[in-house]
Parts: structure tokens; C-alpha cells; sequence
């Protein structure tokens, strides 16, 4: 049943990211070429609510869907590898023309060469999971 409901929250965000064109290589390229307050206006709103829920869950300690309590990890003062890490994120955004959610819902929406970046994205992710005791963190 678990399986279920991801399958439908999955399929939701992807038809959200694909209709408010988040997926889309234009809006992106857009962005990054300071053209238009589209790609802002949504990753900024989605912040927004990001932050007004953990307030919530931690104000009122909301329970997950099967009852069990959200945790929080407390922040990490190291500013250094979140700004390294997130140039490393925004240049392969900015190459690729998307970011991880909407590479899903692009393959859904017929666009077959995204699957060259999927493929390339687990092997990172696998390669980093091989390598992360011999990396700074």
C-alpha cells in the first residue's frame, strides 16, 4: 500500500514540474540568464512552503502519514561544502537543463535523451556512496 501512495505522490510532482513548466529546458535557460522571474517565482514559493511545513512539524509535532514522529538533524556549521556542493548542483542544472526532479517527469513526458543524464546521475550517486569515507566532508 506504502508503494501506492509514493507511485501517486510521484506521478502528482511529476505532472506539477511538467504543467508549471519546471521541466522545461527554456524556462531553466531562462533562469539562468536572469530572462525571467518563472523559474524564481516557483523554486522560491516551494521554499516557502518548505520552511512554513518543518515550522509547523516542529511547532506542533505533526506525525507522518503512519503515525511515526519526524526527526530533524541538527545543523552542520559548515559552510564551505554547501557552497561547493551547490556550485557543483547549479553547473550541472545549467549543462544538463534540469535538475533531479524533472528528469523523471521529462522521461514520462516522451523525452528519451534525458535518460543519458539518469543514467550518468545514479552512477555518480553510486560512485560518491564508494567513495564518501575517502572524501572532506
Amino acid at each position: 500500500m506504502r508503494l501506492l501512495i509514493y507511485l501517486f505522490i510521484g506521478v502528482l510532482f511529476g505532472i506539477t514540474m511538467f504543467k508549471s513548466e519546471a521541466a522545461s529546458w527554456f524556462r531553466i535557460y531562462e533562469m539562468f540568464k536572469f530572462e525571467s522571474f518563472h523559474m524564481y517565482g516557483i523554486i522560491g514559493s516551494a521554499l516557502f512552503i518548505g520552511v512554513a511545513l518543518v515550522q509547523a512539524i516542529k511547532r506542533f509535532n505533526i506525525k507522518s502519514f503512519y503515525g511515526e514522529k519526524i526527526y530533524f538533524k541538527p545543523k552542520e556549521k559548515s559552510f564551505g561544502r554547501y557552497m561547493f556542493g551547490g556550485i557543483t548542483f547549479g553547473l550541472g542544472w545549467a549543462l544538463v537543463g534540469a535538475c533531479p526532479g524533472p528528469m523523471f517527469a521529462l522521461v514520462g513526458a516522451g523525452c528519451v535523451p534525458i535518460l543519458v543524464v539518469i543514467v550518468f546521475s545514479v552512477l555518480g550517486t553510486f560512485l560518491y556512496g564508494l567513495l564518501k569515507d575517502k572524501l572532506p566532508h
